[in-house]
C-alpha cells in the first residue's frame, strides 16, 4: 500500500486531495491522509469579511471528505524527517509516507516589527479574524490602522470601512496601493477607497506598534485603537529544518515538476514552494496555488503509473480586489503578472470578484468526478482564483 501524505488543508491542500481521490478511485493499492490543524476550512480569500464582522459559511473538512477514503488527521505538524519519510504530528504521533505533498503555506510575519505580535491583529485564521470583528463592534468611535497596501491591505480597509463608517480607517503602506496595477485601474481603486473614506498615506513604513499608535519610520507617531497588519508572510520553519532545500524564505525549492529538488518524494505546492517560471519565481495566491496542487495531484499519479511528471507550468490571468460589498476592480495581466491593458470596474467587477473568490466546496466535488482534472497542465491559471 502507497502512503499519500498532505500536510496543510488549506485551498491547496484541499484541491490536491479532491485531485488525487478523483484520480485513483478505482485503485486500491494507495491511501491517503490529510493533516490540518483545525476541522473547519478557512475561506482565507474571505476572511477581511470576517473581520469586519460579517459571517460566512461553516465549512467542515471532513464533511468534504466522507465517504472519499481519505483519512483527517487534526493536529498540528511538529516535524519531518525527510530521510526515514515520517511526520510527527502535535509531538505524540508519527505518519509515515512514501510521498509527501507540503502545503502549510504561509502567515502574516508578525516577528520582523516590534509589537506586531503582541498588539497587532492578523488574517492568519478565521478566529484571529473574528477576534479584530468582536473587538470592532465594541468601538464606538476611534482609528483603525490597517497596514499593508496589497491587495488583502486594500479589501480589509474598505471591508471595515463599510460595515463600520463610525470609524476612522488609514492604510498605512511603503508603496502606493494598487501599484501592481495599471493606471487607470489604480486610479479606479483609489475612488472606491476615497468613497468608502478610507484615508490612504503611501511612502511610509511602521516601525513599532504599541497598544495605541504605530511609530512610522520618519519619527511620526499615530494613533490606533486597532492595527490589523497584513504586510509581509512568512512560511514555517518545518522544511527547512528537515533538511529540505529552501530559498532565503524558507520555502521549498522545486524542480519543474514541483518536487523537491533534494528529496524528490516530496512535492511543495502553494504558498510553501518557491516554484520558478520563466518570468521568475512565482509569488503566492490561491490563483495559482491551486493549479499547483491539481499539477502535483496528477504528477503522483503518473508516477504510480511508471512514468514521469510532467513540467508544470503557469501564467497570472487577473488582480482582483473588492472594495467593499458594492464595488471592486479587476486589472487583466499578462502571464507575468504585469498589467494588461483591461480591467473591469463597478457591478460587474463586484459579480466577477464574487464568482473568483466563492466556496471551493463545489470546484472540490468537481474534482472528485472529474479525474482528468487532476493532471492538467496551467498554463494561464486553472479556476480563476486569487
Amino acid at each position: 500500500m502507497r502512503k499519500i501524505l498532505i500536510l496543510g488543508a488549506g485551498y491547496t491542500g484541499m484541491a490536491a486531495a479532491t485531485g488525487l481521490v478523483g484520480r485513483l478511485k478505482h485503485r486500491d493499492d494507495t491511501h491517503i491522509t490529510i493533516v490540518n490543524p483545525q476541522l473547519r476550512f478557512t475561506e482565507r480569500l474571505r476572511l477581511h469579511q470576517t473581520a469586519s464582522g460579517q459571517t460566512l459559511a461553516d465549512l467542515q473538512i471532513p464533511d468534504q471528505l466522507d465517504g472519499t477514503g481519505v483519512d483527517f488527521v487534526q493536529g498540528w505538524v511538529t516535524g519531518i524527517d525527510a530521510d526515514a519519510q515520517t511526520v510527527r504530528v502535535d509531538d505524540t504521533h508519527t505518519l509515515r509516507y512514501d510521498t509527501l505533498l507540503y502545503a502549510l503555506g504561509s502567515v502574516a510575519d508578525t516577528e520582523t516589527v516590534p509589537g506586531v505580535d503582541e498588539f497587532a491583529y492578523t488574517l492568519n485564521s478565521a478566529q484571529d479574524a473574528k477576534l479584530l470583528a468582536d473587538y470592532l463592534q465594541r468601538l464606538a468611535y476611534g482609528t483603525v490602522v490597517v497596514a499593508g497596501g496589497g491587495l488583502t491591505g486594500v479589501e480589509s480597509a474598505a471591508e471595515i470601512a463599510e460595515q463600520h463608517p463610525e470609524l476612522d480607517v488609514v492604510l498605512l503602506s511603503r508603496q502606493v496601493p494598487g501599484s501592481m496595477m495599471g493606471e487607470k485601474a489604480r486610479a479606479r481603486l483609489h475612488t472606491g477607497l476615497e468613497r468608502l473614506g478610507v484615508r490612504v498615506r503611501a511612502g511610509v513604513e511602521i516601525v513599532k506598534v504599541m497598544s495605541d499608535r504605530v511609530a512610522l519610520d520618519d519619527g511620526e507617531v499615530v494613533d490606533a485603537r486597532a492595527v490589523l497588519w497584513t504586510t509581509g508572510v512568512r512560511v514555517s520553519p518545518i522544511a527547512a529544518a528537515a533538511g529540505l532545500d529552501v530559498d532565503d524564505r524558507g520555502r521549498i525549492v522545486t524542480d519543474e515538476s514541483l518536487r523537491s529538488v533534494s528529496h524528490p518524494h516530496v512535492y511543495a505546492v502553494g504558498d510553501a514552494a518557491a516554484i520558478r517560471q520563466g518570468y521568475g519565481v512565482m509569488h503566492g495566491t490561491c490563483q495559482s496555488g491551486i493549479p499547483t496542487a491539481l499539477h502535483a495531484a496528477g504528477s503522483i499519479v503518473r508516477e504510480l503509473k511508471g512514468k514521469q511528471p510532467k513540467k508544470f507550468r503557469f501564467g497570472y490571468v487577473h488582480q482582483p480586489v473588492s472594495l467593499g460589498r458594492n464595488d471592486a476592480v479587476i486589472q487583466f495581466t499578462h502571464a507575468d503578472d504585469s498589467p494588461g491593458r483591461l480591467y473591469l470596474a463597478g457591478r460587474f467587477a463586484v459579480a466577477y470578484k464574487e464568482t473568483v473568490s466563492s466556496s471551493p466546496w463545489p470546484t472540490y466535488r468537481l474534482l472528485k468526478a472529474l479525474p482528468a482534472l487532476g493532471a492538467a497542465t496551467w498554463r494561464r491559471g486553472g479556476r480563476p482564483t486569487r
